[in-house]
């Protein structure tokens, strides 16, 4: 008998879905008005309570709030009335740098840290720090009240609106903007402070700047 030859059965492959569209990014929705006092309320706080470490340490760090801090040590005044009083004149630059909304955000979070700065001593006592954690941790914490109200819409005044414009306009990373500024600051203290003290105002200034190199790049943060 003749062989059957059986017939070849080409395989069908699946049918492909067609490709479809990747997935849009969803824009960031702005922080309402309520978000944007919580926070910078939140970050006035730290920065009160990280000036009040430092004072109690006597060291020094950079910004306004060095400034404040080495201007409290030649007259009977706190650092959180000298901080607004030193930063009059900057608002005033950064609300028509930066808009009306931002000037007003930052004159809202100075009046707050003068506020808070003045309730501290009366509800917190510190009676023992060590300087060195004062430092490390008075910083950070002033670092991270700086960077929760830069995110917010907001400034501290000073030479933090000046980095927040010069990032705005030109791109420049405003924690090395302000590491540059703090240097000359900081040189300012030598003649008040101790060398161990200077030594650790220093470590202060590079804890605040670590955290602003580190978490305030543009186009990281999708928030407004």
């Amino acid at each position: 008998m003749p062989s059957v030859v059986p017939p070849i059965v080409t395989p069908v492959a699946p049918p492909v879905a067609p490709p479809t569209a990747p997935l849009q990014a969803q824009p960031a929705r702005p922080h309402s008005l309520a978000e944007d006092g919580y926070a910078i309320a939140i970050g006035c706080a730290f920065i009160a309570l990280g000036l009040m470490l430092l004072k109690q340490a006597n060291l020094v760090t950079g910004g306004m709030a060095g400034i404040a801090l080495l201007v409290s040590y030649l007259v009977p005044w706190s650092p959180a009335t000298l901080f607004i009083l030193i930063n009059i004149p900057f608002f005033l630059f950064g609300g028509r740098a930066m808009g009306l909304a931002f000037g007003l955000k930052t004159l809202f979070a100075n009046v707050a840290i003068m506020a808070l700065g003045l309730m501290m001593p009366w509800a917190m006592q510190v009676a023992k720090i060590s300087p060195l954690f004062a430092a490390l941790f008075g910083g950070s914490i002033i670092g991270f009240g700086i960077l929760a109200i830069a995110r917010h819409g907001a400034g501290v005044g000073g030479v933090g609106v000046v980095a927040l414009i010069l990032q705005k306009s030109r791109g420049w990373n405003a924690g090395r903007t302000q590491m540059g500024c703090d240097i000359l600051i900081l040189l300012a203290s030598l003649p008040v402070l101790s060398p161990d003290r200077f030594g650790l105002s220093i470590l202060s200034a590079a804890a605040i700047n670590a955290v602003l190199i580190v978490n305030h790049r543009p186009g990281r943060y999708i928030g407004h």
